[in-house]
């Protein structure tokens, strides 16, 4: 049987020194179910990866049975405008793949916009039930539920023995994320007379490093700068951490808090976007209001004092992950690009 050819277009910057992203995993395990699987792009800066993207879509759609578009809320969510109009003109049918944690904003501030866009589209990806009930509000029906996947067979889940503040933090540096907030909730814990430690693992995307790191020496706060590390190196790492730390301040269903969670870190987030879509607090991890490192800092003195609570949440919260192993959820994608 010949391979369906799938156009990808999405942020492919994993070895270019950023974060993987949907495009980075997601192709390669669709090309490895028996589809062909063009994906662009790799171009770091942004009007070099919009061209880039766009010359692909006029080459490749029409020699394509299907264009997948990775489609956020920020400034690349016009990367997402531009493809699907072409794909349009061509009359090749394209699936948006929802990530952007701001888009019910989105669909609110850019209605026609987003009509054009997504009413448009064969179908609409939503990973988390967050983005779904807001596209579903806004009257979109051409939507379907496919979560973010991992192999959970790559996450060793290790139940910690004691609970330390020996926090994690795994995410790009970029406002977004709200990554100084980290800083000052380490900060709290030292006043209290913890112990704390940090270790941020991630690449640099705007000012917000230089902030962090001019902040823990003011602070003389006990913080470790990774960089971006490949995913086996931070995993093998995650072993001497006792918390997972998430101050986001939009999110989705964040692909790191997986991790995290599969890993048997106990996560405290924020409780923004599709957070408690993923995380019932309590249960399966620790939702807080953003920007709040009080809240934060509570939260975590609490897990480290209760510490049978948090090795109940992280038993949980590997149980719940693992319904986003890729065996468990491939079938979906197979079905989906098989129509």
């Amino acid at each position: 049987m010949e391979k369906k050819k799938i156009l990808y277009i999405g942020n492919k910057l994993a070895q270019k020194g950023s974060n993987a992203t949907a495009i980075d995993v997601l192709g390669p395990r669709l090309q490895n179910e028996g589809f062909s699987v063009v994906a662009v792009s790799d171009k770091k800066n942004k009007i070099m990866r919009f061209i880039h993207m766009m010359t692909a879509v006029i080459s490749h759609a029409s020699s394509s049975e299907m264009v997948l578009i990775d489609t956020y809320s920020t400034l690349n969510f016009q990367y997402a405008v531009y493809a699907a109009r072409i794909c349009r003109m061509k009359k090749v049918p394209y699936i948006p793949i929802l990530h952007g944690g701001n888009l019910p904003n989105r669909l609110q501030q850019n209605k026609a916009q987003c009509k054009r866009l997504f009413g448009n589209a064969k179908v609409n990806v939503a990973p988390s039930h967050y983005l779904m009930e807001a596209f579903t509000a806004e009257g979109y029906t051409n939507l379907i539920h496919i979560p973010n996947t991992l192999e959970i067979s790559q996450y060793p889940f290790l139940l910690r023995k004691e609970i330390k503040p020996r926090l994690l933090w795994v995410r790009s540096f970029a406002e977004i994320y709200n990554p100084t907030l980290a800083i000052s909730v380490v900060k709290i814990l030292r006043d209290q007379g913890m112990d704390a430690s940090l270790t941020m693992v991630g690449p640099t995307n705007d000012a917000t490093f230089e902030t962090c790191k001019q902040m823990a020496a003011k602070y003389d706060i006990s913080v470790e700068f990774t960089g971006k590390l490949p995913k086996d190196e931070w995993i093998r790492r995650s072993e001497a951490h006792d918390i997972f730390i998430n101050t986001t301040n939009f999110d989705n269903t964040p692909v790191s808090v997986i991790e995290a969670m599969a890993l048997g870190l106990p996560v405290v987030s924020t409780n923004v976007g599709g957070l408690p879509y993923l995380i019932e607090s309590g249960k399966t991890g620790v939702l807080v209001p953003p920007n709040d490192a009080k809240a934060f800092a509570d939260a975590i003195t609490d897990l480290c004092k209760q510490e049978e609570k948090a090795r109940s949440i992280a038993k949980n919260a590997r149980q719940k992950v693992e319904q986003f192993d890729w065996q468990q959820v491939k079938q979906q994608w197979i079905s989906l690009l098989s129509q």
